[in-house]
């Protein structure tokens, strides 16, 4: 019998929720606060590998942890996991195993039908995916590389770090538990009355989602507020002045409790691709489902009140606790958001991605969905779209035909690293083939041209990005995720011109069911270099065009990102079309994946025949013969700061954004530093100033409700404070959010 195989970075398989929540609840107290300390010890503790696919860790000299995943990779069952301590199965080493894992995701995979082809034989590595799963983090840890992509599937949201994959099979959805009239004995309370709730005026409501799923613009937005020094002035809030009224106390004079007309709806949690939801128009939720629904309210308040710090695996497993309760209650959409607050919890704490950006600006989106669903339920709205349903994945009702568009280094959590490619059809829809791995940037950079395997197809991310793909009976995941499923056929195609396959001023918000997120991208001619970033200004037209900013995507040495924009930065005048994100915490920055030359300009770039007219920014690296002849691109100097005349107005929201993100991460008590010190009133007058009233008004009063710790008659927090304080946190990320999204649109999209 051939030995175990020992591996340090191997990851464990994923759990599911229900196993992980009931492991935590039969620790005792003193347990429970030894865990996060516990977990901690096994990210450098070696994992053995046996021929039957089950993992085992030692924990000790007398504590060997077994993990024994179903066919389907994933932990179903509480006796899949085993310890030989004598306190097992209440023992710590064996629930440390289990909050080591990655969750396993409640997407079930689509049945494929009859394959026209025949599958590949057990013998042969070519052309095979190795995958555990979508969003599961889980990689393949047997097998040759030949031929072959391990991939891991993680769940970031918006960021693209899910490897490509064929799925979670139906055994890796968690078993059926309990009645969910049950109340749970595990976590904060899970049965809270409706009318214990927050009032549903504390929080705006969202409308209906527009047909083309974009967010609705802010009410009263106008053209005049703040002017950038070199072009137009951006969009601000002409709402009028309001405050929040706080529970509890009497309500300022000012206004209204939160935004009204279009700024109070302006952030609509739209659906997870999967169908529609099977909930009747107009019933209102049952009883269980409100239950469940106060659960999850309960539960993310508490890890919002605590931040993401102290959001360790006690509260992560209170949370997916009820988060099991709302799937046997039929609220998929709570759920899908509670698990995806759970991923992103994990990902901030992770010391090994401290150099990811936009860590707490992910955990706030999904933080904001999950309350935003949960309020709503609790206080009984009839809107179908808030029970969701079962994301799935789908076949494409005809053959894909794919262009290719740019690669993306990844680097994720837990040394996650990889690439993603980026393709669109001939309607614009976006999708994406990706391949993310243990081996953190090193394997990004390697990755970018590694071998991509779609069944019996065999590339590589650089020649499809440049090139293109026909894909008959292709499997899209709910994010665009091109899967490789049986019945799936590849062939590479030719390509198309980078300025068609990329069209200027592409929306940045452009969301579908079953497609990836458009990429932004427009033309600009470079100003001047601002340290590693760079100043532009965006070409649109006659008119004199806003003056933004180019910042790396990821600054690690091993990618080339930093180094092409200081080459950019050092030839003003170029003009150039950028392809990439705005950066969710500053509008006017937009953070480039690829650039390319701008059809019909004189000064611009001059890229190689092979490479499509375009670069990519974190794999190719620009050189002189890359620049017009005559262009003054002397080599980049050394990192300097431009003049404060040239550089972008930052939008005053910045303020709300820092206040929310850090009431997230560091918890109430952080959120309330700024109101003790003296600096809350410099950011409300800045607020005023810029126009932004309303959100003037949201800032004060949560630094306020932040800092009010109301206790009772025996010196406890008072619950429905927290409640309270949930609530007006929700009311200000909604408010931003929205107002984020009218900016964003008035800058980019013209």
């Amino acid at each position: 019998m051939t030995p175990p195989r020992r591996d340090a970075g191997a990851p464990l398989p994923p759990v599911a929720p229900e196993v992980l929540a009931a492991a935590v609840e039969s620790l005792t107290t003193r347990l429970r606060g030894r865990l996060d300390q516990a977990v901690e010890s096994l990210a450098t503790t070696p994992v053995d590998l046996a021929e039957d696919g089950t993992y085992g860790i030692r924990c000790g000299a007398d504590a060997w942890v077994t993990l024994a995943p179903g066919p389907s990779g994933t932990i179903t069952s509480p006796d899949q996991a085993r310890c030989t301590c004598l306190l097992s199965p209440r023992c710590l080493h064996r629930t440390a195993a289990l909050a080591a894992s990655p969750v396993a995701a409640a997407i079930p995979p689509r049945e494929p039908g009859p394959s026209p082809d025949r599958a590949p034989s057990a013998g042969s590595d070519t052309g095979r995916v190795s995958s555990a799963g979508s969003d599961t983090g889980r990689v393949s840890s047997a097998g040759s590389d030949t031929g072959r992509v391990s991939s891991a599937g993680l769940d970031t949201g918006r960021d693209p770090s899910v490897g490509l994959d064929t799925g979670p099979s139906p055994e890796g959805a968690p078993s059926a538990g309990p009645d969910p009239d049950r109340d749970p004995s595990a976590g904060p309370d899970t049965n809270p009355s409706p009318e214990g709730a927050p009032s549903a005026a504390a929080v705006p409501a969202a409308g209906p989602v527009p047909p083309d799923g974009r967010v609705p613009s802010v009410e009263g937005a106008s053209p005049a507020g703040p002017v950038s020094s070199a072009g137009p002035a951006l969009p601000t809030e002409a709402a009028p002045s309001a405050v929040t009224a706080l529970a509890g106390g009497p309500a300022p004079s000012g206004g209204p409790a939160v935004p009204t007309g279009r700024a109070a709806r302006a952030v609509r949690a739209v659906s997870n691709g999967g169908p529609a939801s099977t909930a009747v128009p107009g019933r209102r939720p049952s009883a269980a489902q409100v239950r469940a629904a106060g659960g999850l309210w309960a539960a993310a308040s508490a890890i919002l009140a605590a931040g993401a710090v102290a959001a360790g695996a006690v509260p992560q497993a209170e949370l997916l606790r009820a988060a099991h309760t709302a799937r046997l209650a039929g609220l998929h959409r709570a759920e899908g958001a509670a698990l995806a607050v759970v991923s992103h919890l994990r990902a901030t704490r992770d010391p090994q991605g401290a150099h990811r950006a936009h860590r707490a600006d992910e955990l706030v989106t999904s933080l904001r969905e999950l309350l935003l669903v949960t309020h709503r339920l609790k206080a009984a709205d009839p809107d179908p779209e808030l029970i969701g349903g079962v994301p799935h994945n789908h076949r494409a009702d005809g053959p894909l035909r794919l262009y290719g568009v740019c690669r993306e280094p990844v680097v994720g959590p837990g040394g996650a690293g990889g690439v993603v490619t980026h393709l669109v059809d001939d309607a614009g829809r976006w999708y994406t083939l990706r391949d993310v791995g243990p081996g953190g940037p090193a394997r990004a950079r390697r990755a970018g041209t590694a071998h991509v395997a779609v069944r019996s197809f065999l590339s590589d991310h650089e020649r499809l990005s440049r090139g293109g793909l026909v894909v008959t009976g292709g499997v899209v995941a709910p994010d665009g995720r091109l899967l490789a499923e049986r019945g799936v056929r590849a062939t590479f195609a030719a390509g198309r011109p980078w300025a068609d396959a990329v069209p200027a001023t592409a929306a940045p918000d452009r969301l579908g069911s079953g497609h990836a997120p458009a990429l932004t991208g427009c033309d600009v001619r470079i100003v001047a270099a601002d340290g590693d970033e760079v100043l532009v200004h965006v070409l649109t037209g006659d008119a004199p065009g806003p003056t933004v900013r180019l910042a790396p995507a990821h600054r690690h040495p091993a990618l080339a990102h930093t180094a092409n924009l200081r080459r950019l930065g050092a030839c003003p005048g170029l003009e150039v079309r950028v392809l990439g994100r705005v950066d969710p915490r500053r509008v006017t920055t937009l953070r480039p994946l690829a650039v390319g030359p701008v059809p019909g300009a004189t000064t611009t770039l001059r890229l190689p025949q092979e490479w499509q007219e375009r670069a990519d920014l974190g794999y190719d690296l620009l050189a002189d013969a890359h620049f017009p002849a005559g262009a003054h691109c002397p080599p980049p100097p050394p990192p300097r700061t431009a003049a404060a005349d040239t550089r972008p107005v930052d939008s005053p929201l910045r303020r709300i954004r820092d206040l929310v993100e850090l009431a997230v991460t560091g918890g109430r008590r952080a959120a309330a530093e700024p109101a003790g010190d003296g600096d809350r009133a410099g950011h409300v007058v800045a607020l005023r100033r810029g126009g932004f009233a309303t959100g003037a008004d949201l800032f004060a009063a949560l630094g306020a409700v932040a800092a009010r710790r109301p206790r009772d008659a025996f010196g406890r927090p008072a619950r429905d404070d927290q409640d309270q304080y949930a609530a007006q946190w929700l009311a200000t990320a909604v408010y931003l959010t929205g107002t984020e999204a009218a900016l964003a649109r008035g800058l980019w999209h013209r």
